[in-house]
């Protein structure tokens, strides 16, 4: 017979403490998945009730045009916020880091449109892009349509949603460059090595796994926007399309078209979708995140 296993006293003590967030886990994400993905192979009808319908919605989707150009702009939008928003919060994580005066003020100043309302952030930069009298255009003296031109909605938007992350994104990579022994630098500085020659060869090394986090963290965000479009872009802006993502696509077809079927096959979707570039970020962070310590 098998040696009976007996929990401890600090292991039950454990389990007591994590089961407050596994059964949220369980009930506020898992299930509400089973649930859509169940939905997502079923016709919907008012008050609830449901039928199982096979891939029905599946091929719905997949033969929208509508449904690709969210997703291309879903991705469209990564790409113009991710790669330069992880620039920008590095850099601002380095210059933080910096001896200067007031560094306190500045970190709180940046980490600001964190705890601002998302609604008051977009009715502000509503008012910087607006043609008529938007700060922008007063600058540059001329009237752009930032907001309803095809061309520049959602690259407007972009800055927006950059500008909101630089903050967060800024403290959690200093957070990183402020773990790197100090000796690493002092060593350098005696071999002769600039800043720019420490920063490449032990700040971006050092501080890649925090990096690789944040990375993550941008890309399923902005994968999945949705309140930033949605605040932004009035619904008879006829540059809607050009900036409705998935997410957004979503709200559309669930609570204004009553389609909660199709709509849970959108978020399956984009769930796979986002999975997808995970795998692969992990699969190429080998290449160039370090976990040395």
């Amino acid at each position: 017979m098998g040696k009976k296993h007996v929990l401890t006293e600090d292991a039950k003590w454990g389990y007591l403490m994590v089961a407050p967030t596994i059964i949220g886990l369980i009930v506020l994400n898992v299930w509400p998945f089973i649930q859509t993905v169940i939905l997502s192979f079923s016709t919907t009808h008012p008050f609830g009730y449901y039928e199982l319908s096979g891939i029905g919605n599946y091929t719905q989707m997949f033969g929208n045009k509508e449904f690709w150009k969210a997703t291309w702009n879903s991705i469209y939008f990564c790409i113009l916020t991710v790669p330069i928003g992880i620039f920008l919060s590095l850099l601002t994580a380095v210059l933080l880091n910096a001896k200067v005066a007031g560094k306190t003020a500045y970190r709180a100043i940046y980490f600001l449109p964190m705890v601002v309302a998302p609604a008051a952030i977009a009715m502000v930069w509503k008012w910087i892009f607006n043609a008529e009298y938007g700060i922008i255009n007063q600058i540059i003296g001329s009237k752009v349509n930032w907001l309803t031109n095809t061309s520049l909605v959602l690259p407007a938007c972009a800055v927006v949603a950059i500008w909101s992350s630089i903050g967060y994104d800024a403290v959690l990579l200093l957070s990183g460059i402020q773990n790197i022994s100090k000796s690493y630098y002092e060593a350098a500085s005696l071999d002769g090595a600039t800043k720019i020659q420490q920063f490449f060869l032990i700040t971006l090394p050092m501080v890649s796994p925090t990096l690789f986090v944040v990375m993550i963290m941008r890309l399923m965000s902005s994968l999945k926007v949705y309140d930033l479009i949605y605040m932004m872009i009035d619904t008879a802006n006829p540059a809607i399309t050009s900036a409705q993502s998935l997410m957004y696509l979503y709200y559309r077809e669930a609570f204004v078209a009553g389609n909660r079927g199709y709509a849970s096959a959108i978020v399956v979707w984009t769930v796979a979708l986002i999975g997808i570039v995970t795998a692969f970020q992990f699969w190429g962070q080998k290449k160039w995140v370090n976990y040395e310590v």
